[in-house]
């Protein structure tokens, strides 16, 4: 075969490329990927002091090639970089918090907090660790549960997204699991025989930035037809 045909046959792809480089991005975007979660943190929302994100702290799987990972601890380089791209993932869509729904059911916070956790022990076999919790506050309760599923074994996970954009104009990811729906489950351990994983639709699990219309230049002069006269979690 010659050399033309042998080049013919490479898949090309921009996914987990960065604008500047042909690097992989140190970080994570969304899409089907094998994960683990290194970390978790309860989290209060900066808008409410009684809502709640539970995130999830993931690495994927170690990237090969030339790729270059964000550091480990920005104050200690010792420590090294991280061997994959890494990310925050809220467990849910949505804050954790109080309310009465319209159709008149009462969600409590503490308790939905609670059903996530175990939904996600039972897709990571953590069951049995997360029942011997005993805790008087929901904050107790998930400072212990962040120690059962920090460094976890890898999994597969769909994972979603809602962009916003920086003060400087880029576009950025709000990454966070998919309700478990008709289409699936958003994690799921590996090699499952009957797998109910999610796969990842763009369409369906990202919520594009609509970025504002940039106002036509005015080709008059000042002055002649008046006066002329600025993350959404």
């Amino acid at each position: 075969m010659s050399e033309l045909n042998l080049k013919s046959k490479v898949m090309l792809n921009t996914k987990d490329m960065s604008a500047g480089s042909g690097r992989p991005k140190p970080v994570l975007g969304p899409g089907n990927h094998v994960i683990k979660i290194n970390s978790v943190t309860f989290d209060k929302t900066p808008y409410d002091s009684e809502a709640y994100n539970i995130m999830l702290h993931v690495e994927t799987e170690p990237v090969k090639g030339e790729f270059e990972g964000f550091y480990k601890d920005m104050q200690d380089q010792s420590k090294g970089r991280y061997e994959g791209q890494v990310g925050r993932v809220r467990m849910s869509p949505y804050p954790y918090k109080d309310a009465t729904l319209p159709s008149g059911r009462e969600v409590n916070r503490d308790q939905e907090v609670l059903k996530s956790m175990i939904f996600l022990s039972e897709q990571l076999n953590k069951r049995d660790e997360l029942d011997s919790i005993e805790a008087d506050t929901i904050e107790s309760f998930m400072n212990q549960a962040s120690k059962v599923f920090s460094n976890t074994d890898f999994f597969n996970a769909c994972i979603g997204s809602r962009e916003w954009e920086s003060k400087e104009g880029y576009t950025n990811d709000d990454l966070y699991l998919p309700r478990v729906s008709k289409d699936g489950v958003p994690v799921e351990t590996m090699n499952v025989e009957n797998s109910r994983l999610m796969s990842f639709d763009r369409a369906t699990h990202v919520r594009e930035l609509v970025k504002k219309e940039t106002p036509k230049a005015d080709n008059q002069f000042e002055g002649q037809n008046g006066s002329g006269s600025d993350f959404e979690l």
